[in-house]
């Protein structure tokens, strides 16, 4: 899909010397960035992959760990 966004110059500059370097088209830079950032910011996602290693590895629930994970990880910036 195309799409129209406006950056900042120097981000763009930015974006353009590394997609040279990387040699990706800018379009596939800013589709890789964006779905980085989105993966970043799927809490929820995060939460359900951990649980599942724990699951995996047989830690036990309890009441406090989960509720503690929460508040914590309600406070950081994915």
């Amino acid at each position: 899909m195309k799409t129209a966004v406006s950056i900042p110059d120097d981000v763009f500059r930015k974006a353009e010397h590394l997609a040279r370097r990387m040699k990706k088209s800018r379009s596939e830079l800013f589709s890789n960035a964006l779905s980085e950032y989105l993966a970043r910011h799927a809490s929820d996602q995060v939460t359900n992959a951990m649980d599942e290693v724990c699951e995996d590895i047989g830690v036990e629930a309890n009441n406090f760990t989960p509720a503690a994970a929460r508040r914590v990880l309600k406070n950081v910036e994915w």
